[in-house]
């Protein structure tokens, strides 16, 4: 899945979440089928919004930034001296 059907799953995942409760709740209204019956199709309609999300964030929920322009970014710990040849 390319990221933009990732991010296509993740726009429309509220209100698909928001329509199964409204219908759930119609449901419990109109038919013989209560909310304490059907809400566990609620819990499977959001597993199927998550399997079909997939991982398209990175562990903590956002990308890397990109690399400076112009070259490898400085490194972010330097030796204590010049480098292996000088002493201090």
């Amino acid at each position: 899945m390319n990221d933009q059907s990732t991010y296509l799953v993740r726009a429309v995942s509220g209100p698909v979440i928001l329509i199964t409760v409204g219908v759930l709740f119609a449901f419990d209204k109109f038919t013989e089928f209560h909310f304490r019956q059907t809400w566990p199709v609620l819990l499977i309609v959001i597993g199927l919004l998550k399997l079909a999300g997939g991982r398209g964030r990175s562990r903590f929920g956002y990308p890397p930034p990109p690399p400076p322009p112009g070259g490898d970014p400085p490194s972010p710990v330097s030796p204590p001296y010049g480098g292996p040849g000088e002493r201090p």
